[in-house]
């Protein structure tokens, strides 16, 4: 069993790099990027985990489909499909499918999330 409790952090998340090494495009700020997958890897069809990154602004298109929830932090996100834009903060959750381009405005200096993902 792996808890996952709304003021707890993992004790240490890795360095990886920034949002643009994994993929993204940064539009603004210097995006670090930290984790710590605790199911899969990152390449596995199924995988869950911590994804941490510092304030700024990038775009991405979700290479797998993704649940959520903030655990630290504020952003917003934006479907660029749709022009939906919705403010989350700690203890709101989000689903997004696969494909889908999303932009990410981190508004607090540092941001963490929860992740299952299904590729």
């Amino acid at each position: 069993m792996h808890s996952i409790k709304l003021g707890t952090f993992p004790h240490e998340l890795d360095a990886w790099g920034t949002v643009a090494d994994l993929g993204s495009t940064i539009v603004e700020g210097d995006v670090k990027a930290f984790g710590k997958v605790h199911y899969g890897t990152p390449a596995s069809p199924v995988s869950a985990g911590y994804f941490a990154c510092t304030k700024g602004k990038f775009n991405m298109t979700y290479p797998f489909t993704e649940q959520a929830t903030v655990l630290e932090g504020e952003c917003v996100l934006r479907n660029e499909n749709t022009g939906e834009a919705v403010h989350y903060t700690v203890g709101d959750s989000w689903f997004i499918e696969k494909g889908t381009p999303i932009a990410w405005e981190i508004l607090s200096d540092r941001f963490t999330k929860h992740y299952f993902a299904v590729v």
